[in-house]
This record gives C-alpha cells, sequence and structure tokens, in this order.
C-alpha cells in the first residue's frame, strides 16, 4: 500500500468498492443528461440552446469546481467533499425538475456543475490512488473509471423508459435521489480518506501550482484533456437530438448512451491494465487519433440504427479510457502530494472543452439547422490532440513528490 500502509486490506478493499458506487451514482445520471434535450426542448419551446447552455454551464462549474474539490479532499479528506457535492447535486436536479423558468434552468447548471465537481469519480479515485500501490494505481482509476462508465449505461435506458412512461420531469425529481443514495457510502471512504497536505505550509499549493504549470509534460495533459471533454460532451448531449432528427424513435438515442457506457467499461478496464505495461502518451495519442477516424466514417457512412450503434461501441471503448492514462500521467509525472488538486485543474481543461461542446453543438444546430461543423470541429481536435501528447516526458522524476 502506499499513503495508508497501515490500514487493514479490508478495509481497503471496503473503500474502492464504496468509491465505485459512488462514481456509479454520480456519473450515470449527469452524464445522459442529453436524453433529455429534445422532449424538454420541444414542451417548452425553449430552443436547444437554452438546455444546452445550461449543461455547458454545468460542465464549466463542474470543471472550475474540481480543482477547489481536489484541494478540499487532500486538506480535508475525501467524505466530507463528496457529501457536499451530492446535497448540492441533489437540490440542482430537483430545481430543474421543479421551476419551469428557462433563467432558472440556466442557472440551475451552476448548482448541478458545483455538486458534480465535488462528488465526481475523479475526486473518488484521486482518493482511492493514494492507498494503493503505484503498480495498482492505474489498475484502480480503471476500475473507478468503468463504474462511472457502467452508471452511464444503466441510466441512459432507464432515463428514456422513465421519460416514455412518467415524463421527462417526474424524471428528473427522481435523478436528484440517485445523489441522496451516495450519502450512506460515505462511511467506508472516510475511513481510508485521510488528508494529505495540512501541515503544509501556506503558500505550498500555490507553489506546486506554479510548479505543475512550468512543466510541459503537465500542460500537454492540460491542454490535451480539453479536446475529450469537447469530444464527450458534445456527443453525449447532442447525438441523441441528432439521432431523433433524422426520424428514429428516442429510444434508439437512449440506446446509443447506453452502448457508449457498456463498451466504456470494457475501454476503462482496458485502459487501467495497459497502462501498467504501456507507454501512457502514447495510448493517449492513439486514442485521440482513432476518436477522429471513427467520427470520420460515422458522418461519411449512411446513417442507421445499426451505424448508430457500431459507432456507439467503439466510441464507447475510447470514451473515458483517456482519465486512467492523463490522471496516471499526472500522478507519475507530479507526484502524490497534490494529485487531487493538480489533476482537478486539468479536469478543469476537460470541462472547458466540454462547455464548448455541449454550448456550440446547440448554437451551431440553431443558426444552421445541422451538426456538420460540429462534426468536423471533433475530427480536428482529435487529430491535434494526438500530436499534443507526444512530447510529454513520462519518465521524468517529480519534484513535488
Amino acid at each position: 500500500m502506499d499513503e495508508n500502509s497501515a490500514l487493514p486490506k479490508s478495509t481497503i478493499y471496503a473503500a474502492v468498492l464504496a468509491g465505485c458506487i459512488i462514481a456509479f451514482l454520480g456519473f450515470g445520471f449527469s452524464a445522459t443528461f442529453g436524453v433529455f434535450l429534445r422532449p424538454m426542448s420541444a414542451d417548452l419551446g425553449w430552443g436547444r440552446e437554452v438546455f444546452s447552455l445550461s449543461v455547458a454551464i454545468q460542465a464549466l462549474a463542474w470543471g472550475f469546481t474540481q480543482p477547489f474539490a481536489g484541494m478540499a479532499a487532500d486538506r480535508y479528506g475525501t467524505a466530507r467533499v463528496l457529501a457536499f457535492g451530492a446535497i448540492c447535486a441533489a437540490l440542482g436536479f430537483f430545481l430543474r425538475g421543479s421551476v419551469m423558468n428557462p433563467e432558472v434552468f440556466v442557472f440551475s447548471g451552476v448548482i448541478v456543475g458545483i455538486g458534480t465537481g465535488a462528488c465526481s469519480f475523479p475526486v473518488v479515485i484521486a482518493a482511492l490512488s493514494k492507498v494503493v500501490t503505484a503498480k495498482q494505481r492505474s489498475f484502480v482509476m480503471g476500475l473507478g473509471t468503468a463504474a462511472a462508465s457502467l452508471g452511464m449505461f444503466a441510466a441512459a435506458p432507464a432515463t428514456s423508459a422513465m421519460i416514455k412512461y412518467f415524463g421527462w420531469q417526474q424524471t428528473i425529481i427522481l435523478i436528484s435521489l440517485s445523489f441522496v443514495a451516495i450519502l450512506p457510502f460515505l462511511i467506508f471512504v472516510a475511513r481510508v480518506s485521510v488528508p494529505t497536505a495540512t501541515s503544509q505550509r501556506a503558500g505550498a499549493f500555490s507553489k506546486a501550482i506554479k510548479t505543475a504549470f512550468s512543466d510541459r509534460s503537465y500542460l500537454c495533459l492540460f491542454f490535451g484533456f480539453f479536446v475529450c471533454g469537447f469530444h464527450v460532451a458534445f456527443i453525449g448531449t447532442h447525438l441523441p437530438a441528432y439521432i431523433a432528427d433524422i426520424g428514429l424513435p428516442i429510444i434508439v438515442g437512449g440506446w446509443s448512451l447506453a452502448l457508449i457506457g457498456l463498451f466504456n467499461i470494457a475501454g476503462s478496464f482496458l485502459a487501467g491494465w495497459s497502462g501498467q505495461i504501456h507507454s501512457k502518451k502514447n495510448m493517449l495519442a492513439s486514442i485521440y487519433l482513432s476518436r477522429a477516424v471513427v467520427i470520420t466514417i460515422f458522418i461519411l457512412t449512411p446513417v442507421s440504427p445499426m451505424t448508430i450503434y457500431i459507432f456507439s461501441a467503439v466510441m464507447g471503448l475510447l470514451w473515458l479510457s483517456t482519465v486512467p492514462f492523463t490522471m496516471g500521467l499526472v500522478a507519475q509525472t507530479q507526484g502524490l502530494t497534490y494529485l487531487s488538486t493538480l489533476a482537478g485543474l486539468v479536469f478543469l481543461s476537460h470541462q472547458v472543452g466540454s462547455f464548448a461542446g455541449a454550448w456550440l453543438g446547440g448554437r451551431i444546430f440553431d443558426i444552421y439547422q445541422s451538426y456538420t461543423p460540429m462534426w468536423w470541429a471533433a475530427i480536428v481536435f482529435g487529430v491535434l490532440a494526438a500530436i499534443i501528447h507526444m512530447p510529454i516526458e513520462e519518465n521524468k522524476k517529480s519534484i513535488l513528490a
């Protein structure tokens, strides 16, 4: 074991299991909220930009919350941060389902974003990575990411079915309860959630951040993860609407997201395993380039349910498989002491990309009545991200360890 080597293995295993359940509950419904885009926009007459802006603001608030959540987790313990996040997210989703006002709906993105930023799976896997060995770290990160993906797989068809039988408004209220269900599992996380930086001097965090941003490898990870956010937010938010626009049932859109989540489980496990034996930067470059190729084939191929399902399955393999490699490289190049903080800042870049992908998708559609410009932008960004990751010096010893 690493920082908490004195802890019993049973305590650590229980914390890992609880962390996976938290990742499952905290990520699933928030990642599949795109299935609400078309029915809500049609019923309320807001246009797609209002919905997209709320989701984009949620992503941005999530991103800006992430580094502060990481700092708080480092200083005060992960369990407290997760509890705050779960309560905020529950309140935000409840507001979305109970107040039918475009301004309030957009503002709810801030509350949900803060909540999901504080109880998201990056906070969970950063905490768990500190209580396992360096060799196990990549696998545990992959395990936590896979649990989040399983949540997405379960939530997508469940949400589509609930919208069909209960209506979208009641479904959103029910979603808020999934975040309340996180709270009992925090008992197990609290047992291994030991603050690691409370004894550091006041300027230690700022020094660590300054040191990281002077490192080329960290900057490559920071800017590269922007593209990951752009891809997953655009596809996750707008793929169901894209599918419905061509005349296919809403359930096809739901299952497309479910397949992404299902195959992302395998992708995350494979990423966690391969990160122990292969170059992480080369794997990241391959993933981003593969995304560009897959999207190109998809938009140049006649669309049918089968091509949608194939695209979703392949994208699922590439979906969050970037996370174990990215977070693993942050730990590898920057050390563990400020891992939650520095990983949170990298995730901020991811969420800025998510803001761009979610909002621009709606904005571009409202202007051109087409998603084609966004698909081509996703292709170009994928190629650029592959290039950005190549200069990373993954064998360089961290000075913050």
